[in-house]
């Protein structure tokens, strides 16, 4: 049975989570302030996290950051009522996996947790080690490695900058749609309401120009973006 970490100090919220779960197979714990919620997340084996940012003792994203810190790969999904594409670009920039706003429908955070899941391996199915190394113009990423170099500079870049540069570069010269990022990047494929995919598409921009005399990722108005040489 996956074991489920709610931190959560809403009763009627940790409620109505608690018995879906449940009732969908999955075993919950509970922690009503961010220091129980890092105290347990620390010293537990748990499948998945689900967070809130408002939360007495620790907010939810240091909460999220010293876990991260800890070297813990666990996925986290953001739970909040927080939805400005500020706060989802900050929650996943403290190493959040996904966000999710309230108020919020239990079909949906089911599919996210199903979701994050499989992304991660925690769904009981071992995902294939693929050693692969991928070339674009003056761009390479190792994708065993976790490494982007371009003109033979290392980039820093987030888990998030990771996946979606990787996403582009496996579809070179493809335009691809705002749906089609958040369904790969984000693992749904709805709008999730906010312009977190342009936010997103420009922080990677700024990192990519900084050591290439090219821009690599191209606005296609109407349609997405797109990697391809200028």
């Amino acid at each position: 049975m996956k074991r489920i970490l709610l931190v959560e100090d809403d009763a009627r919220v940790c409620s109505f989570i608690s018995k879906g779960l449940n009732e969908n197979g999955f075993e919950v714990e509970l922690a009503t302030d961010g220091n129980l919620g890092l105290e347990f997340a620390l010293h537990h084996t748990i499948d998945l996290i689900i967070l809130d940012i408002m939360l007495p003792g620790m907010n939810g994203l240091e909460v999220c950051r010293q876990i991260r810190s800890a070297n813990k790969n666990i996925p986290i999904l953001f739970l909040t009522a927080m939805g400005s594409t500020e706060n989802v670009v900050l929650g996943l920039d403290s190493g959040g996996d996904d966000y999710l706003v309230k108020p919020f429908k239990f079909i949906e955070l089911l599919a996210r947790i199903k979701t994050l899941m499989r992304r991660t391996g925690q769904d009981g199915v071992r995902s294939k080690v693929e050693n692969e190394v991928y070339t674009f113009a003056d761009l390479v990423i190792d994708d065993t490695e976790k490494t982007v170099f371009r003109n033979s500079h290392e980039l820093s870049l987030t888990s998030t900058e990771f996946r979606l540069l990787l996403m582009f570069i496996k579809s070179p010269r493809k335009v691809l749609s705002r749906i089609e990022i958040l369904d790969q990047v984000w693992g749904v494929n709805f709008d999730m309401g906010t312009n977190v995919v342009d936010v997103y598409v420009n922080y990677l921009r700024k990192k990519l120009d900084k050591y290439g005399e090219q821009k690599l990722i191209h606005t296609v108005i109407g349609m997405g973006y797109v990697l391809k040489e200028e």
